[in-house]
């Protein structure tokens, strides 16, 4: 498990000033011992000096914040360095910089079944950061990734830093995908079936988000890595049924309009019917009535303006 580092760490600047007084001091003596102007035996300790200050040199380590040093003396993890400024510690611990800032991750959209088995598209993206540096570091083979990414990259100058964040990044979006794979067969695509109980992918965000969020962290958990955030940010059918699956959508869409076309004609139907009755304009028997209520719901449910026909010879047709 991660832990801090205990060990002896002093100021950057000072053991600076120390290092370039041992060099610079170490080279001066040299050239005074070779002119003879100081005891010759000087020469042996600043040859010692100077290669003590190139000892000391690889001792320094600079931290941002957010920024955290993995302290490895000779294989034995020796804790994790996180104080921000510049320091010097033991020249022969291996000082391994890793990012604990949160970081963007757009997942593309990927090709899986629903719960219903409808092919599907559907991407995330999330915020992720890294939590646990010895998890991170030693739990995963993060070395020869980062070795792996840094050689793809092709970049001249590259940082540790950076190739090692990217390999995390790597590992981050294969995770990923397998845990929207997992989430996405738990859920229909809608409710097209009518069960309006279920939380579905399109109508049901807050749930499976949260699913997914849970999903992602129990996956990272063994690297160290912590997702912050998790949203489903694209989600449509595959090509080869999308045009089948509008065609639903739309005639689902018509039958819920009817619906509400023939409720509305049935409730303005029947009040025009106890309007009448109750002013006592006309008097209707069963058949009047029957007729005029076929005649008011054609007039009401056509979908085009109804075309109204005058009986001038007082006859019932």
């Amino acid at each position: 498990m991660e832990k801090e580092f205990k060990g002896t760490v002093l100021n950057g600047f000072l053991m600076l000033f120390v290092v370039l007084i041992m060099c610079f001091g170490s080279i001066a003596m040299f050239v005074l011992a070779g002119l003879e102007m100081i005891p010759l035996w000087t020469l042996a300790l600043s040859i010692t000096a100077f290669i003590v200050s190139f000892f000391l040199m690889p001792g320094f380590v600079k931290l941002e914040p957010n920024e955290a040093s993995v302290m490895v003396f000779f294989g034995k993890y020796e804790g994790t360095f996180s104080q921000t400024g510049y320091y010097w510690a033991n020249p022969f611990l291996s000082k391994k910089a890793v990012s604990l800032r949160a970081r963007n991750l757009n997942v593309d959209p990927i090709k899986v079944n629903d719960k219903e088995g409808n092919p599907i598209l559907i991407g995330l993206v999330l915020v992720w950061k890294l939590k646990d540096s010895y998890k991170a570091m030693f739990e995963i083979d993060s070395q020869t990734l980062a070795a792996a990414s840094a050689a793809a990259a092709g970049q001249v100058g590259t940082s540790q830093v950076a190739s090692r964040m990217r390999a995390f990044e790597n590992f981050v979006k294969v995770q990923s995908d397998a845990a929207l794979r997992s989430v996405a067969a738990l859920y229909s695509y809608d409710d097209n079936d009518g069960n309006t109980d279920e939380a579905t992918l399109r109508g049901g965000a807050d749930e499976v988000n949260q699913v997914l969020l849970d999903k992602l962290n129990e996956r990272l958990e063994m690297a160290g890595l912590s997702v912050v955030e998790a949203r489903i940010n694209y989600l449509a059918y595959t090509p080869e049924i999308a045009a089948v699956m509008l065609r639903r959508q739309q005639a689902t869409a018509i039958i819920s309009a009817r619906e509400k076309i023939v409720e509305g004609a049935v409730s303005m139907v029947k009040m025009a019917l106890d309007k009448l009755s109750d002013d006592g304009v006309v008097e209707l028997d069963n058949d009047q009535k029957a007729r005029m209520v076929s005649n008011l719901l054609v007039v009401l449910c056509a979908d085009e303006s109804a075309q109204p026909v005058v009986n001038a010879s007082g006859e019932n047709r």
